[in-house]
């Protein structure tokens, strides 16, 4: 073989990309839930519509939040709600730029205007949490496809956000669209009956590709998933084929017998260091054993509070400024005594409003940048 020939062989030859190599000059980076936060993207929640009633959105719906949906489903969230979350978001954003992290904005989008794909027709949602749609894997922004009809265009809120990061040198990869027809979903399922021969059952079918990106968290190369009512097995299968080699994905399942984003569920708070929702975890994978477990105290509720798309353990849902300092709701005064007895710096933020839209300081965010090195604490 002549010098020319193995030049020309080894240029066709695929090799594997130094993930860290764009570490300092990417806009975009980040591997972990606690290295320190540089950049974030914060949601609103202007025009945002409640989600009409599939079979996607019925699955996760609690009893006691019926009403809601039969009453305002495909119409607007009332005026008052929108503005009082919407004070909160812009709370969130000034305490996160007073602490000098850059805050990024989604454009207005129309979510009223009613679209239709050949399958169905519907109305979009909002862009309160960017958590859902997108995530970081170290200078790679991946796009979820999502699976409620009612966010199927919601990307596109955040698109001149995600081409400045792409012109800038951050790589952007988004998820091909299911068609989401009747086919998408499991005919057999039933919510009333979640377990069947021991085994959990989901609303989504295993013929398309599904997942929202709060379905995954990331411990450097270590990245969990769990399979729930809007991630099906095709999901978990994309993402594990298309992140870069150095991630490893890791399938796990808790006691959660509705599961959607496993955010509430499992929350790495510095290396070494996990808090678990004591309800759904009674047993954490052998992988977790030389980490320490923290086990929060019971939620804060109050009666007027509308959990109307979550459980009363989204207090849990915080987001990490670094390894110390953690966002969280003011009202769960327990939960942030237990975070100073173990070491963290608790920043309390009014946020209450936020939560009958879905989510609370975790969901609302988007960690874009932050610092440290792609590694293993396993």
């Amino acid at each position: 073989m002549t010098t020319l020939t193995r030049r020309i062989v080894s240029l066709l030859t695929p090799r594997g990309r130094d993930v860290s190599s764009n570490a300092e000059t990417s806009p975009v980076w980040s591997c972990n839930e606690w290295d320190s936060l540089e950049e974030v993207v914060v949601g609103v929640v202007d025009g945002a519509m409640v989600p009409q009633g599939d079979a996607a959105v019925d699955a996760i719906i609690p009893e006691h939040a019926e009403w809601f949906i039969k009453k305002y489903g495909g119409k607007p969230f009332p005026e008052e709600m929108i503005e009082k979350a919407g004070e909160e978001l812009d709370g969130l954003a000034k305490v996160m730029t007073d602490l000098g992290i850059t805050v990024k904005r989604p454009q207005p989008f129309d979510f009223s205007k009613k679209y239709t794909t050949p399958w169905w027709s519907s109305r979009g949602l909002y862009a309160a949490m960017p958590r859902d749609v997108f995530m970081v894997f170290g200078d790679t922004i991946i796009e979820a496809p999502m699976a409620w009809r009612s966010r199927y265009f919601e990307g596109f809120a955040f698109h001149d956000l995600m081409n400045d990061y792409f012109k800038r040198g951050g790589r952007w990869l988004v998820a091909p669209k299911s068609t989401m027809d009747e086919e998408f979903y499991d005919k057999n399922y039933d919510s009333r009956v979640p377990m069947k021969d021991n085994k959990k059952q989901f609303v989504l079918a295993n013929n398309e590709i599904a997942f929202d990106a709060a379905d995954f968290v990331r411990c450097g190369k270590d990245v969990f998933v769990q399979k729930s009512n809007v991630t099906n097995d095709m999901g978990i299968e994309w993402v594990r084929r298309h992140v870069d080699p150095e991630f490893k994905i890791h399938e796990v399942e808790f006691g959660d017998l509705h599961p959607m984003h496993i955010d509430t569920t499992i929350v790495p708070l510095a290396p070494g260091k996990i808090l678990v929702n004591p309800e759904w975890v009674k047993k954490l994978p052998p992988i977790f054993d030389s980490w320490e477990v923290l086990t929060p105290p019971p939620p804060v509720i109050s009666e007027d509070t509308g959990l109307y798309f979550s459980s009363d353990w989204l207090t849990l849902n915080m987001l990490s400024i670094d390894e110390k300092r953690i966002i969280v709701e003011e009202q769960e005064t327990p939960l942030i005594e237990a975070l100073k007895k173990w070491g963290f710096e608790p920043i309390p933020i009014p946020f209450r409003n936020f939560y009958p839209f879905g989510g609370s300081v975790h969901c609302a965010t988007l960690d874009v940048r932050r610092k440290g090195r792609l590694e293993s604490y396993f």
